[in-house]
């Protein structure tokens, strides 16, 4: 069922549906970038913050090196020079801490941005069911995880061999060492080994990434009728919008035809155009168009003006001149002044002659 369900989806995901992701807190992110990250957080400050903190470090190790016997368990001072230990190397440790702390959250931020998701972190029943747990334990993904996970140990071992194969004659040595000799080369070892390891796996975190992108793209994909709901939530249902527009042009149209009996004068096609004006020489500045029409609606303003005693005047291009170039309740534009005129003063003639 969840196979058929996923054959299915093989549309990308609008932006619409990856905002709504983002929202639900699904994103695209790599734990392994952000590993990579505390790891080049710890070669930089094993590089430049440790060689700075030396001094402080020297001077609160030195008394234990240096006299051990001094610090019996039956000592009154061990107490206190515990405190002191554990208070300095809080200190030194705090710059390193925060350093890695700044590179993670900074790589999260590269990654997707400033995100708040409550729903990500809310409670859910299903997270606490055990058969959905053993569906996770069992998934792809978990799977991928744990192969990730013994390729990273893997690469990390690999590192230390290489970093301490070389150095091993050299430990032996260390006894014989000044403390802050021994201390210089036990530095030396860190920033290798951390340096390398985050150059390796540099690589490995790349490739996660490029790997989470296109699961996620392929979990957000959509079905064709997905995508038709989207749009119809978005745009509105395509029916009901042409609905709409039928009535609006309906209601359009009854208002158009309610000015028909007011108009002066019907110019027609004789049966394909018809166009109704109306002129008020003391309110207008030029005659107003106020219905117009083609075929069956043409049809209807004849009858209208014939109902009414409309005069309907017969002029083919002056008929399809204004019903192209003159909107409902528009004025004739000068270009049409001389040829209206001269229909209007016919009608006005016509009026007269009746009375």
């Amino acid at each position: 069922m969840a196979e058929s369900e996923d054959a299915s989806k093989t549309e990308e995901p609008t932006a619409r549906r990856l905002q709504q992701g983002r929202e639900r807190g699904q994103v695209a992110v790599s734990q392994d970038v952000k590993t990579w990250g505390g790891l080049v957080g710890t070669a930089l400050a094993l590089a430049f913050l440790v060689p700075l903190m030396g001094r402080d470090a020297t001077t609160l190790l030195l008394p234990f090196i240096d006299h051990p016997e001094a610090f019996r368990l039956e000592s009154a001072l061990l107490p206190r020079a515990l405190i002191d230990l554990v208070l300095g190397v809080g200190r030194l440790v705090a710059p390193i801490l925060g350093l890695m702390l700044l590179v993670g959250i900074g790589l999260g931020v590269a990654q997707v941005g400033l995100l708040w998701a409550p729903d990500k972190v809310a409670p859910k029943a299903s997270r606490l069911s055990p058969l959905a747990g053993i569906k996770r334990i069992l998934s792809l993904s978990s799977v991928a995880e744990f192969a990730k996970g013994l390729v990273k140990i893997g690469i990390v071992a690999f590192v230390f061999l290489s970093v301490a194969l070389p150095m091993l004659p050299h430990i032996g040595g260390l006894a014989t060492v000044a403390p802050v000799g021994a201390l210089a080369r036990l530095h030396d070892f860190a920033v290798r080994f951390a340096s390398g390891t985050a150059a390796v796996i540099a690589v490995l975190a790349a490739a996660d990434y490029l790997f989470q992108r296109l699961m996620f793209l392929k979990q957000m994909r959509m079905t064709r009728q997905e995508i038709r709901d989207e749009h119809r939530d978005s745009e509105g249902d395509p029916q009901i919008k042409a609905r709409i527009r039928q009535l609006r042009t309906q209601r359009a149209r009854q208002r158009m035809m309610a000015a028909v009996p007011q108009a002066d004068v019907v110019i027609t096609n004789p049966t394909h155009y018809a166009v109704a004006l109306k002129y008020d020489m003391e309110k207008m500045a030029a005659p107003k168009l106020v219905a117009k029409g083609t075929d069956l609606v043409a049809r209807r303003i004849r009858e209208l003006a014939e109902a009414n005693d409309v005069p309907i005047v017969e002029n083919p291009p002056l008929a399809r001149a204004l019903h192209g170039s003159v909107e409902i309740d528009g004025e004739v534009p000068p270009s049409h002044y001389e040829a209206v005129a001269r229909v209007i003063g016919y009608v006005m003639r016509l009026k007269q002659g009746r009375r």
